[in-house]
């Protein structure tokens, strides 16, 4: 996707979203579908809510959407998983690399299981997922985004684990954007209060984070969607960011 003073149309284009069955990486694969692209929803368990996204969005527009399920933490299976859209879709124009594992790691109770996992999913299968895309992005010059937290900047209580591998990501992001450039663009969206975990989250912690917001308020899933379009169309000319989509709660960091 080369540079323009005009949107470029997304027509045609596929992108592979990780994570995309519910939630934020959903609301991704809604909105650039919304903008006209195709878009392949990866699950890992969430087959049957995949597959609910994927039936709405070809009823939308036909043959516009697929479902593929993996494993992103099996580095050796990721040219597998690669190989199988390409053979559904012909072309991958945007790597969305959503896909996360979040939970506390106190210290004294970190195991090597609990490593393998918060730094499997939110790093090394970025890495390796990019790796694997790397030749069929470069052939149309495509996109790749990365879904980063505000707390790669500043340590989360109890999450030095997950902490570090968003940190990492972070890291990568800018990595990347330097090593393949100019034919890939790479950038980073850092999500801040959007939604709460799905295991929950006591009312007092979440009126403290939307108190440390300049906006006072807690953000949607869609305005993780506008900043990862955005990026995506509106922005040829940026590489190696990391925009911060937290109500301004980074602001003071």
């Amino acid at each position: 996707m080369t540079g323009s003073t005009t949107k470029e149309s997304l027509t045609g284009r596929w992108a592979l979203i990780t994570g995309a069955a519910k939630r934020i990486g959903a609301t991704i694969a809604e909105g650039l579908h919304d903008a006209g692209m195709n878009v392949v929803v990866h699950f890992l368990n969430s087959g049957d809510d995949a597959e609910r996204l994927v039936a709405k969005l070809n009823d939308d527009r036909a043959d516009s959407s697929l479902a593929i399920q993996g494993d992103l933490r099996n580095a050796a299976a990721l040219e597998k998983l690669v190989g199988n859209v390409l053979a559904a879709t012909g072309r991958l124009d945007v790597l969305v690399n959503n896909a996360s594992s979040f939970y506390p790691t106190p210290l004294g109770s970190i195991t090597e299981e609990h490593w393998d996992d918060l730094v499997g999913s939110n790093l090394k299968a970025p890495l390796f997922l990019c790796q694997a895309a790397l030749p069929h992005l470069r052939e149309t010059r495509g996109v790749i985004i990365n879904i980063v937290d505000v707390h790669s900047q500043r340590p989360l209580k109890n999450h030095p684990v997950y902490g570090a591998a968003k940190a990492g990501l972070a890291m990568l992001t800018r990595s990347l954007a330097r090593d393949l450039g100019p034919d890939i663009r790479v950038n980073g969206v850092s999500p801040g209060a959007i939604l709460w975990p799905e295991s929950g989250m006591p009312e007092k912690i979440q009126q403290n984070i939307i108190g440390q917001t300049a906006l006072k308020r807690a953000g949607e899933p869609e305005d993780i969607a506008a900043a990862v379009l955005f990026l995506v169309r509106d922005a040829p000319y940026v590489t190696g960011q990391i925009l911060a989509v937290d109500g301004g709660r980074s602001a003071g960091w």
